[in-house]
């Protein structure tokens, strides 16, 4: 049998913006096609991650320093690197992963309004450079996606600027790199999202077309 590459796609964008839909929406037509899918997530798809994730996300911790936040956020990014992403690239599984380092770049970043570069620098070091070969952002106003989102975590709970500072990280990080993105409106209906996502992504994959998952 011949061995087939890994491919690592991760979509990213804002909170409500319903990347885990479509995350799960793509799991699943890859799989139909035949080829080994690891879904995961940042943070928290470790064990360390997980325990990471409760601090991170928890509304109890307001007083939490955004430098301490960034690196637990790459401290999470490390393990799940180590344990899950690079192992399955390694045996030719599809990655899919829901939020990757653009995320860290966006929110603790541009959001938290600290140095891009070394927010940037930290995140590469953590993830030993190891970068996806294609990401999705889905794009929506962050008024509109985070207001319909009952019982937020401690970052979704965060102000309207907040959230439109990491729109605009997003979208500073696709300007640098247009290549390596396929940006689209969240607005679209499900359905539409996912067949633009599965034609890029079978492109790069070369494997016959599925049924988007209604």
């Amino acid at each position: 049998m011949v061995s087939q590459p890994g491919l690592f796609v991760v979509l990213e964008g804002g909170d409500g913006v319903g990347k885990s839909t479509q995350v799960r929406l793509l799991a699943d037509r890859l799989q139909a096609s035949g080829r080994e899918v690891v879904l995961t997530r940042e943070p928290g798809d470790t064990g360390v991650g997980a325990r990471i994730r409760a601090l991170l996300l928890d509304p109890a911790h307001p007083e939490m320093a955004p430098r301490t936040e960034a690196l637990l956020y790459a401290a999470d990014k490390a393990q799940h690197v180590a344990e899950v992403v690079r192992p399955a690239l390694a045996r030719g599984a599809v990655v899919v992963c829901d939020r990757y380092v653009d995320s860290m770049l966006a929110y603790q970043g541009a959001g938290r309004v600290l140095a891009a570069d070394e927010v940037e620098q930290v995140a590469r070091w953590a993830t030993e450079e190891l970068r996806p070969d294609l990401t999705v952002l889905l794009d929506l106003d962050p008024e509109e996606a985070v207001a319909a989102i009952a019982g937020k975590d401690r970052l979704e709970a965060e102000s309207v600027e907040f959230h439109r500072r990491v729109r605009d990280g997003f979208t500073r990080l696709v300007a640098r790199d247009p290549g390596r993105y396929l940006v689209l409106a969240a607005r679209g209906s499900r359905a539409e999202i996912a067949e633009a996502v599965w034609e890029r992504v079978s492109g790069e994959l070369s494997v016959p077309g599925g049924t988007v998952v209604p």
